[in-house]
């Protein structure tokens, strides 16, 4: 088989894909992430999802490669990593009450024979009406200042929520498992029978 390539530094990512069982290392690639002129947010997540992969496909002359890349949206205006309490503040203030749209792009690339798969799962979450306080609790709890949406769902950011709805839950964590599993018996991987 193939080296298993998680072209990512996302422990996130790291650990839905130990949930497979297969052997996997992780390599962070080193892309420029900005949004092209006229990009929309799907096609911003493919094209980075599917660079990473192939940036690291350049150092692993034959290999499967998973790149992963993820944009929430809100009112149809992208919103990143908050970095900070005060802007996670202001993130999780505007989404109160509304739905936040999550695109994650995923990409297969095998590098030996070229091959690029790559696809947008779409996952969307509905907040709670949420007050100052409950905020404030929720950002002194978990600090997801490095979480696009200012929140872990796979956390205590569960409690933010009063509906999920999306084919894969691992896509809101930033792995569509679902669907990476579909791609990897493409390239003759399948892990319900891993010693083919």
């Amino acid at each position: 088989m193939q080296q298993l390539i998680l072209g990512s530094s996302s422990p996130f990512r790291a650990d839905l894909l130990n949930k497979l069982g297969l052997n996997f290392i992780a390599s962070s690639p080193d892309i420029d992430e900005s949004v092209l002129n006229n990009e929309t947010a799907e096609q911003l997540v493919q094209r980075l999802s599917e660079q990473k992969a192939l940036k690291i496909a350049e150092s692993y002359p034959d290999a499967l490669i998973i790149g992963s890349d993820q944009v929430a949206l809100l009112d149809g205006e992208i919103l990143g990593k908050p970095g900070n309490h005060d802007n996670a503040v202001k993130q999780l203030t505007a989404a109160s009450g509304k739905t936040v749209r999550f695109l994650t792009g995923l990409a297969l690339v095998n590098s030996k024979t070229g091959q690029v798969q790559s696809l947008v799962e779409n996952f969307d979450v509905s907040f709670k009406a949420l007050s100052a306080n409950q905020i404030e609790f929720y950002l002194q709890q978990e600090k997801p200042y490095q979480c696009a949406g200012s929140f872990k769902s796979e956390g205590f950011g569960i409690s933010l929520f009063s509906k999920l709805e999306g084919e894969d839950p691992n896509s809101l964590i930033g792995l569509p498992l679902i669907r990476l599993i579909d791609l990897l018996k493409d390239e003759g991987i399948d892990v319900l029978q891993p010693n083919q």
